[in-house]
């Protein structure tokens, strides 16, 4: 393993940032609104930056987990105080944080009511998803994972629309279940690997070295599965979703759908990929026969939606049913696909989800048919609204066609047959994309309640400004993040599939020369290679 010496503690600073700004506004007066809002954001930017080193220290070349902390927490019982990062972690980290600065900023004037405990809350849940993606030890992972839970569960329920009661509880009630099925699977990893060598241990890394019989892992799988499934959302677990999403404020549903989705299938790729190889390997026919239900019918739902919200939520269910099968297709190109687009999938629908936030605080209300024509009266908005629409529905140049590319080959060397689902999903992606577009910012001003509303304000530009650079960035130039996905990758395809011999394995032998022309000759080949057909 490999840690940075000059930054022992990086990843314990970005962790508890966002906890010691909430504890911050703990002493604060309720009733002084500004302060309360600008140490927030204070702690939000302040949290971003603290991450951004990770950008630039992170070694892509290096396999091993980087800037690692580790100490004793829990000895009787051998849980760790264990922290580490690849550069799957490292991505959504980043992203984590920026959303964070972004969820914060769009919040400004949308809550007017208990303003100091919204966003305690929402410093809060920043700190339990970062948790999440740090963690290397299981029960820490647990223990993240469900302090998620709250705060999402508050700010859904006490700053969320007109149903936000019952759409809490039923995001409470879907998750915990998940929740304690996966605890299930996480104990029986826990006694195997004691049944194995003797030592009690939560250390995923000591997971990633198992070997687990068939009929156990078949189990595990299984329980992990209910777990990231829930979270995803899969077919047919996905019924939360739309529901959080539409009364959920509009922070709320931005860190739900940038971040809080992509659990579950950072837990897919972290334990069940690498520590059930041959169980994902059975999975895989009914992994993938949801991940194209989930598509297509994600796709047809959206498409007959009249809420503005609850179209983005369902498109979000078609989206993360792409993400899964290219996970699935077990490819390298697929996994890296999967990755990649989880990442577009946060920054495109993210964004438009703020999008519905800046209509929805000068109309309250979300009804499609409420609007039309809005070109005329925001044009900057509408501007805005149309890349957005563009990358989410994957044109090229920017973001969304790089992901989707990556799958549509990872999975057609698998099964041609799931490349045409997947390619169909994208198609009705743009049929309701661009229809939504077609009905809100084309045609005429028939509503007189939208005649004077005003454009976007230099504060909302601001929070679409990193949305859009990085929508374009990632579209010209994915390099430097495909770059910080190769290792990760790599070691996830040791284990999953036998027949793939990673890069950094190759590189090993022979001195540095050697090593250079190993390396020049396997990237020479990146595209067979990637590309599954070894």
């Amino acid at each position: 393993m490999s840690n940075a010496a000059d930054t022992p503690s990086l990843l314990s600073l970005i962790l508890f940032t966002p906890l010691a700004g909430a504890l911050v506004l703990l002493f604060v007066g309720s009733r002084q609104v500004d302060l309360i809002r600008w140490i927030a954001n204070a702690t939000a930017a302040l949290g971003f930056l603290v991450s951004l080193p990770l950008w630039f220290l992170y070694d892509s070349t290096n396999p091993d987990w980087q800037f690692v902390e580790q100490m004793e927490w829990i000895p009787s019982i051998g849980a760790q105080y264990f922290l580490g990062v690849d550069g799957f972690s490292v991505l959504l980290i980043l992203l984590t944080t920026m959303m964070g600065v972004i969820a914060v900023l769009s919040s400004w004037n949308a809550i007017q009511t208990r303003v100091k405990e919204y966003y305690i809350f929402l410093l809060m849940l920043q700190t339990g998803m970062i948790g999440a993606f740090v963690a290397l030890d299981f029960l820490l992972f647990f223990l993240f994972w469900e302090v998620m839970l709250v705060p999402m569960y508050f700010l859904i329920g006490i700053w969320g629309s007109d149903n936000r009661l019952y759409s809490a509880i039923k995001f409470f009630l879907f998750t915990l279940v998940g929740s304690v099925i996966m605890l299930l699977g996480i104990l029986a990893v826990y006694f195997y690997h004691q049944d194995v060598t003797g030592v009690y241990t939560f250390d995923i890394t000591q997971f990633h070295e198992l070997n687990i019989p068939y009929d156990l892992q078949w189990w595990i799988f299984l329980a992990f599965f209910l777990g990231f499934a829930v979270k995803v959302p899969m077919f047919p677990f996905h019924t939360w979703l739309p529901d959080a999403h539409t009364d959920a404020p509009t922070a709320g549903s931005v860190i739900l759908a940038a971040v809080l989705l992509k659990m579950g299938t950072y837990g897919f790729i972290r334990f069940s990929l690498p520590i059930l190889p041959e169980a994902t390997q059975a999975f895989v026919p009914a992994v993938v026969l949801l991940s194209i239900i989930g598509i297509v019918y994600g796709a047809l739902v959206a498409m007959a939606q009249r809420d503005w919200k609850r179209l983005v939520a369902y498109s979000s269910v078609s989206h993360m049913g792409m993400v899964m099968l290219g996970m699935f297709a077990l490819t390298p190109v697929g996994i890296t696909g999967s990755i990649v687009q989880q990442l577009n999938h946060g920054i495109s629908t993210g964004a438009l989800f703020l999008l519905v936030g800046v209509v929805y605080e000068r109309r309250h209300t979300r009804m499609i048919a409420e609007y039309g024509g809005l070109s005329k009266i925001m044009p900057v908005y509408a501007a805005i609204f149309l890349i957005m629409t563009m990358s989410s529905i994957g044109l090229p140049t920017l973001n969304g066609f790089i992901g989707e590319v990556l799958i549509l080959q990872g999975i057609f060397v698998v099964s041609k047959t799931w490349a045409f689902f997947a390619a169909s999903g994208i198609v009705l992606g743009a049929a309701y994309m661009l229809w939504l577009y077609q009905r809100t910012m084309f045609g005429t001003v028939d509503n007189p309640k939208n005649e004077n509303l005003p454009d976007v304000s230099l504060r909302e530009f601001a929070t679409f400004a990193p949305l859009l650079l990085l929508a374009v960035w990632i579209g010209l130039y994915p390099k430097p993040f495909l770059d910080r996905l190769e290792t990760s990758v790599d070691k996830v395809m040791m284990r999953v599939n036998a027949d793939y011999t990673p890069r950094f394995a190759v590189a090993a032998e022979g001195d540095a020369d050697a090593t250079e022309g190993a390396i020049a000759v396997v990237e020479s080949a990146a595209g067979p290679i990637r590309g599954g057909a070894r």
